[in-house]
């Protein structure tokens, strides 16, 4: 189980955020803006914090905020009737880049450059494979071993306990060890993604 299956509890919690971001006349668009700038700083505080540890705790804090925001311009768009292809492509687009520069941010803080080019890899391939599944007429796809609120979860964790303690285990961090499980994770999740739409495809050609 992955934690965007639980979207449905989160969307119930979104209420009061959505009340606070139409009073302040944000549209969906503005919110997706907001919450990519969020990962731009969590970004850049993770790239420094090697040098300042308690940096973790501020980026830790940003990367919750972007996704959280990432499900209020949802509920936002829907509760305003907002709800728009060009929005929908704006999110991924958005999404995608924070993706980026979070794990980007990550890696320069630990200067670990090979395993932060496989996360990203993963990572990208993971989001690639889930909106794929619905460009070939099937649905968006969320599930499989690793989703996105997985990966923002665990990122927010690592970085609050590396705020604290610096573990290291074989000589990597555990950001590194974090790097490393995005690569490995992110690819299986690709693959597992992958596998369910093709089993759909392939048994919707049979039919």
């Amino acid at each position: 189980m992955t934690l965007d299956q639980l979207r449905p509890m989160a969307n119930r919690l979104l209420e009061p955020s959505v009340d606070l971001a139409e009073r302040l006349g944000l549209t969906p668009d503005g919110v997706s803006v907001v919450a990519f700038l969020l990962a731009v700083g969590a970004a850049g505080t993770f790239a420094v914090a090697g040098e300042t540890r308690v940096l973790y705790l501020a980026g830790a804090l940003l990367v919750f905020c972007n996704g959280w925001l990432d499900l209020v311009d949802g509920a936002l768009a829907r509760r305003l009737a907002d709800a728009s292809a060009a929005g929908d492509l704006l999110d991924h687009v958005l999404d995608r880049y924070a993706d980026v520069v979070i794990v980007a941010g990550l890696t320069a803080g630990v200067e670990q450059y090979a395993l932060g080019f496989a996360a990203v890899t993963g990572v990208l391939m993971t989001s690639y494979l889930g909106t794929q599944s619905e460009a070939v007429g099937l649905e968006r796809t969320y599930g499989g071993v690793l989703g996105r609120a997985d990966r923002l979860a665990l990122v927010a964790a690592v970085a609050t306990v590396s705020a604290f303690v610096p573990v290291s285990i074989l000589d990597l961090s555990l950001v590194a060890w974090l790097l490393a499980l995005f690569a490995v994770v992110g690819h299986l999740t690709a693959l597992q993604r992958f596998y369910l739409a093709w089993g759909d495809l392939r048994g919707g050609s049979a039919e």
